[in-house]
């Protein structure tokens, strides 16, 4: 195995590339759908590795969320600012990042962000985005599920590192945290323009239970 780039050196570079393959994922617009529909105007939501705000920051705009985004991208933030101004951004690390009070969130979204650290690394980032969520509130995630640890591969021309968890394991993690599971689902995607090989997706939604 031979280290890549990091996450931020990968999407500094891919920066709109990666919207153009990427952006318009229908489970990911689905899962957007469901989770506004279920918000009331003004929740408080927490969109991790939030890229270009596309589609999701701006989606909870619209709907008339308080938006905040995080990426380790600065390039990334800095498009995200330009395109959806309504929300907040901030180039910041899931395994690191501190929410700004005590009382969490209504929505957690966290869209394939997790894919280029270790599986450690990965269960501890569920975690972390779990005790974020405000009770009633709702966790969305996504990614590309396995039980992979390190893996070199290339993607979109730049040699990476990624790890994964099963279906099954992201789902136990997610209940482990207290998070009740409303939806699993594995569905397959082919990116746009044939700029990334097909990959299976795997989407859960969850929800805190109200104290």
């Amino acid at each position: 195995m031979t280290a890549g780039k990091t996450a931020a050196e990968v999407f500094d570079a891919l920066a709109e590339r990666y919207e153009e393959a990427f952006g318009g994922i229908p489970a990911q617009r689905q899962a957007l759908d469901w989770l506004t529909g279920r918000l009331p105007r003004g929740a408080r939501v927490l969109d991790v590795g939030s890229g270009t705000g596309r589609p999701t920051a701006e989606t909870l705009v619209r709907a008339g969320c308080a938006v905040t985004g995080i990426d380790v991208s600065a390039e990334m933030v800095a498009l995200a600012r330009t395109r959806v101004p309504g929300a907040r951004f901030e180039q910041a690390d899931v395994r690191t990042y501190a929410p700004p009070g005590p009382d969490g969130f209504d929505a957690v979204c966290a869209f394939f962000p997790l894919l280029m650290m270790d599986q450690s690394q990965i269960a501890a980032s569920l975690e972390r985005m779990a005790s974020w969520t405000a009770p009633g509130g709702y966790l969305v995630v996504a990614t590309v599920p396995g039980d992979i640890d390190r893996l070199d591969i290339e993607f979109m021309g730049h040699r990476v590192t990624v790890s994964s968890l099963s279906a099954q394991e992201y789902r136990r993690r997610i209940e482990a945290a207290g998070l009740e599971v409303l939806h699993h689902e594995t569905v397959p995607f082919h990116p746009a323009g044939g700029l990334a090989d097909p990959e299976e997706h795997l989407f859960c939604y969850a929800r805190r239970p109200l104290a």
